[in-house]
C-alpha cells in the first residue's frame, strides 16, 4: 500500500509543475483568425532561420535570443515600443519552446496581458500546408 500510495504522491507533485501557461495558445486556426484581426505576429526566431523555412506573411522579424541562448539586447526595447502591454501579440518560432519562455517574461515581468503563442512553432504552421513568405 505504502508504494502505490509513494507513486500517487510524486504523480500529483510532478503534475502541480504543469500548470496552464499564463499565456493563450493558438493553434494554426485560430492563427488564422487573429492574423485575419489584423493581431500583429512577431517571428521571433534568428536571420538563419527565416531564410531557411520562411514566416507567415506579415510576420514582423526581431530575433529574441542568439544561436547561444543569449538575449538579443535590441528585442525588449523594440518590442516593448512597438507593442502596448494591453494590446493582443502573437509571437511564433521554431516549435514553441522560445515564445513560451518569452510569454512568460512578457506577462510575468513586463505586464503585459494579451500574449498569444503558436503552438508547435512555424512547423507545425508548415506541416498543415499553410503558405510561408521566403526573402
Amino acid at each position: 500500500m505504502l508504494p502505490r500510495l509513494l507513486g500517487v504522491v510524486l504523480l500529483a507533485a510532478a503534475l502541480s509543475g504543469c500548470a496552464e501557461p499564463p499565456y493563450s495558445n493558438a493553434d494554426n486556426d485560430q492563427l488564422k483568425a487573429l492574423l485575419a484581426q489584423g493581431v500583429p505576429i512577431y517571428d521571433i526566431r534568428r536571420p538563419e532561420e527565416w531564410r531557411s523555412t520562411g514566416v507567415v506573411e506579415g510576420s514582423r522579424k526581431l530575433t529574441f535570443v542568439d544561436a547561444g541562448g543569449r538575449p538579443n539586447p535590441e528585442f525588449l526595447p523594440r518590442f516593448t515600443a512597438e507593442v502596448g502591454k494591453h494590446d493582443p501579440v502573437v509571437r511564433i518560432c521554431r516549435t514553441g519552446s522560445r515564445t513560451d519562455k518569452l510569454a512568460r517574461e512578457l506577462m510575468g515581468k513586463q505586464g503585459y496581458t494579451q500574449v498569444y503563442n503558436v503552438r508547435h512553432g512555424i512547423t507545425g504552421w508548415i506541416a498543415g500546408n499553410n503558405p510561408v513568405v521566403k526573402n
